[in-house]
């Protein structure tokens, strides 16, 4: 029969054993490895150490003052130390033990390797110097390469368990949605993005075909997963698939997705998973719709002014006729103003190209715009025979710091839009003072904004029905407007009075 100790041994490599195949948390499984350690071999305390790669770091301790073990942990950590095998390490927390203790402890350490790698050690604290015979030294190794494994595999669940809280929080942060398919086609998982997009939860989408899920409202543009699978698809790892069309949701309306298929296979090349993204293409095809509108637009608006001017220019140059002055004076007026226009829109249309590019400059100075509303006024009532054009400000109007051309520009363009849809009457510029800004409307006695066209009169190119029919343009006045009033830290609005006449205000800081 072993002696007492002896069957002491052998139960702590069984209790070590079972922490191997139950425990996987490696704080819980070192605390347990550690006790087990301190008894087996009768100390007092210990710790264990793991090598990393910046170093050793104490991972578990037992038993230890805290007014040491706040000493050990920088030291462990130390540059002169990173470097030190188990045995220079033994010899050091040996010393360091006899010398705190005056004498009265020594320590002895257990290596923990796994794979021919050493991944920590055990360092005993005890009040006795022990000799092990070989019996004892096979059953600290026994234990030790327990411990070693035990520790190895924690380390490496731990490992993954971090992978997959990265992949988890990648997943969901990701700003397109994200489908996970089985082999199947089955949804194994979608990521919170999708959830959003179509207006399902991921406990609801799980384990549903891949068919029911993504189904197009329209015919898309591209082969779907499943002709492409008919087809062979994937032929290659990186054989992706790309399909974009109007995505049904349980929600109306449809989106549109471009939607990009990924296959991820086994080493044996079959099929373990295919990785969906969807990404919500709005912008893009509104930005494609923009494109066209604006090609649409300033094809016409620049191909009118330039028809007149070649057309008055050609006339007046004809060898067989002759031009009276007038004729001659008008026609030369026509070219003027249709070279102004011109001029303008290319202004406005590079403008709107420096918004894009990054927004407009501003010369700030001292701006009066009692002044300066009275001079547009001055200027726009020589335009009209059937509108009055004023201006309406209260005594001692405060000075503004802004940019003049610029606040001009936006007065002006007011004005003009009407002059434009106003068929006569009068044109108020008026201002009025509040004590952190002051408010610039221009109004006229026109039939008005329509309801629908008022949360779109200031997008880029955007031009209401009536605005189409009545007059020239591009689109851009009310823009820029917004874009000078907003660069100067204001805002600019539309008062809803339909059939009472268009009223535009915008404010600036005092």
């Amino acid at each position: 029969m072993l002696p007492d100790f002896r069957v002491r041994q052998r139960d702590y490599l069984l209790e070590l054993s079972r922490a191997l195949t139950q425990e996987l948390d490696l704080e819980k499984l070192l605390e347990r490895i550690l006790i087990i350690s301190v008894e087996m071999l009768a100390g007092q305390a210990g710790i264990i150490a793991l090598k990393e790669r910046d170093g050793w770091r104490v991972a578990a301790a037992h038993g230890i003052a805290p007014a040491f073990l706040s000493y050990l942990t920088p030291l462990l950590a130390d540059e002169n130390v990173r470097e030190l095998d188990v045995i220079e390490l033994n010899r050091m927390l040996g010393e360091l033990t006899y010398t705190a203790s005056m004498g009265l402890l020594n320590g002895t350490a257990l290596a923990l390797v796994a794979h021919r790698q050493v991944i920590g050690v055990i360092f005993i604290f005890r009040n006795y110097e022990g000799r092990f015979t070989p019996n004892d030294r096979v059953i600290l190794q026994s234990f030790a390469d327990q411990a070693a494994i035990a520790v190895y595999n924690a380390q490496l669940y731990g490992q993954v368990s971090y992978e997959k809280q990265r992949l988890d929080a990648l997943l969901d942060s990701a700003a397109d949605g994200i489908i996970i398919l089985n082999a199947d086609l089955t949804i194994e998982r979608v990521n919170d993005a999708f959830e959003r997009i179509y207006g399902k939860t991921h406990d609801e989408l799980v384990n549903i075909p891949h068919n029911d899920v993504i189904r197009w409202d329209g015919e898309p543009q591209g082969s779907t997963l499943n002709e492409a699978m008919e087809n062979g698809w994937p032929l290659t790892p990186n054989a992706t698939l790309y399909i974009e069309g109007d995505l049904e949701r349980e929600l109306p309306p449809s989106l549109p997705v471009g939607v990009t298929y990924a296959p991820l296979l086994a080493p044996d090349g079959k099929l373990r998973n295919i990785i969906v993204s969807v990404r919500d293409i709005t912008h893009f095809r509104t930005a494609d719709e923009l494109k066209a509108t604006f090609i649409s637009i300033v094809s016409h608006e620049l191909r009118t002014p330039v028809a007149l001017i070649k057309g008055y220019a050609s006339t007046l140059r004809r060898d067989d006729a002759k031009w009276d002055k007038r004729t001659i004076s008008d026609s030369l007026t026509v070219i003027e103003e249709e070279a102004d226009r011109l001029s303008k829109m290319v202004d406005d249309l590079l403008d709107a190209s420096r918004l894009q590019a990054g927004g407009l400059s501003l010369n700030r100075a001292d701006v009066s715009l009692p002044a300066l509303a009275k001079r547009i006024a001055e200027k726009f009532s020589t335009q009209s025979k059937n509108h009055i054009i004023v201006a309406d400000f209260p005594e001692n109007f405060p000075v503004v710091l802004a940019d003049e051309t610029r606040i001009e520009q936006v007065i002006a363009n007011l004005v003009s839009n009407s002059l434009k849809y106003a068929p006569k009457g009068e044109i108020k510029i008026s201002g009025t003072v509040h004590p952190e800004q002051v408010v610039i409307c221009v109004s006229d006695e026109g039939a008005g904004i329509d309801a629908k066209d008022l949360p779109h009169i200031f997008d880029r190119f955007y031009r209401s029905t009536k605005a189409v029919k009545q007059t020239k343009g591009a689109g851009l006045g009310l823009y820029l407007a917004r874009a000078i009033v907003e660069a100067h830290g204001g805002r600019i609005w539309a008062d809803p009075k339909p059939d009472a006449g268009a009223r535009i205000c915008f404010s600036l800081a005092r």
